[in-house]
C-alpha cells in the first residue's frame, strides 16, 4: 500500500506556478490526444458528450477535474479504450488536498471507521453550506475554485456511509461546544444539526457527543480517526493545520484503540447524544 500512496503524491499534486493536480493536466492531453486522433474539433466533444465548449477546454487545459459522467461519454464518443476510464479514481482524488489523500485510500476500503472530533462537525456529516463556511474560512485564502472542488470532494466522501458492500460502521463522538459554534450563522448551524439528527438515525451510525462538564479526558490532546480496513488492518489518522498523518505501527495504534474506548464509555450514549443535539437545535 505503500507504494501506492507514494504514486498517488506524485501525481496528485502540481509544481511550479501550475497549482493544478498532474493528473488533471495529464487526463486533459489524453483527452486531448484521442479528440485529435477522432478529427474532432473542441466544440464537435463538447456537443457529444453534452457539455459546453469552456468546460471540454478547462478539461483538457487540466483547470477542471473531468467527471465520471463525463468520462464514460467521452470514452464512448472518442473510442478511448478504458484508457480515461482508469484515471477516473486518480483524478476524483485529486480534488482532496494532498495531506488527505492517502488517508483517503484508506478510508474508502475501510469496514469501520471511528473518530473524535473536538471542534467541528466532522466532514463526513457536514452539510454543503457549513463545509463551504469552513473552506472559506481557510487562511491564507483559498481560490473560489478550489474552494469549490474541495467542497464537492468533501460532499463525495459522504457517500461512504450509504456504501454497501461492504457497508462501514462509524462511531463519530463529538465534542459538545462543537454543537454550539455557529459557523456561518444560525440558519446554517440549524440545518447541519438537522442533518446530524439525521445521519444519527441511520443503522450504522453511532453519534456520541462528549459533554463539556465531563472531567479532562485523552480526546483533548486532538483529534483522531481509527480504521479498520478490509483484510481487518488498522490505522490512525491524526490532524492539524492542514497537515495528516496515518499511523500504522501496531503498538502505536493499539494504545489509540484503547484510548478511545475509553472515550466512548465517557461521552453520552446515542440516545442522550441525540436528545442534546435536539435540544440545541431548538434553541437556535
Amino acid at each position: 500500500m505503500g507504494d501506492r500512496h507514494a504514486a498517488r503524491r506524485k501525481g496528485g499534486g502540481g509544481s511550479g506556478d501550475d497549482d493544478r493536480p498532474a493528473i488533471w493536466r495529464g487526463y486533459g492531453k489524453l483527452v486531448k490526444h484521442f479528440r485529435e486522433l477522432a478529427q474532432l474539433k473542441q466544440p464537435d466533444l463538447a456537443d457529444a458528450v453534452g457539455y459546453s465548449y469552456e468546460q471540454v477546454a478547462s478539461i483538457e487545459q487540466g483547470r477542471r477535474p473531468a467527471k465520471a459522467a463525463f468520462t464514460e461519454a467521452a470514452e464512448r464518443v472518442l473510442n478511448a479504450g478504458g484508457a480515461l476510464r482508469v484515471l477516473q479514481e486518480d483524478v476524483e482524488l485529486a480534488r482532496l488536498p494532498l495531506f488527505f489523500q492517502d488517508f483517503a485510500l484508506i478510508e474508502a476500503e475501510a469496514v469501520s471507521r471511528f473518530s473524535y472530533d473536538p471542534l467541528l462537525i466532522p466532514g463526513l456529516l457536514q452539510t454543503e453550506e457549513y463545509a463551504r463556511a469552513l473552506l472559506n474560512a481557510h487562511f491564507p485564502p483559498l481560490d473560489d475554485e478550489i474552494v469549490e472542488e474541495r467542497v464537492a470532494a468533501r460532499l463525495a466522501r459522504q457517500a461512504l456511509i450509504e456504501r454497501k458492500h461492504p457497508p462501514i460502521v462509524f462511531v463519530f463522538i463529538i465534542e459538545e461546544s462543537a454543537l454550539y459554534r455557529r459557523v456561518d450563522g444560525t440558519e446554517v448551524m440549524k440545518a447541519q444539526l438537522q442533518w446530524l439528527l439525521k445521519c444519527a438515525q441511520l443503522r450504522n451510525v453511532g453519534v456520541q457527543i462528549m459533554p463539556t462538564e465531563r472531567a479532562a479526558h485523552s480526546g483533548l490532546n486532538g483529534a483522531m480517526v481509527l480504521v479498520e480496513d478490509c483484510e481487518r488492518r488498522q490505522f490512525v489518522y491524526i490532524e492539524s493545520q492542514d497537515i495528516g498523518t496515518v499511523v500504522s505501527a501496531r503498538e502505536q495504534v493499539s494504545e489509540f484503540w484503547i484510548r478511545y474506548g475509553m472515550l466512548r464509555s465517557q461521552a453520552l450514549d446515542t440516545e442522550e447524544s441525540v436528545r442534546l443535539i435536539e435540544r440545541v437545535a431548538g434553541d437556535l
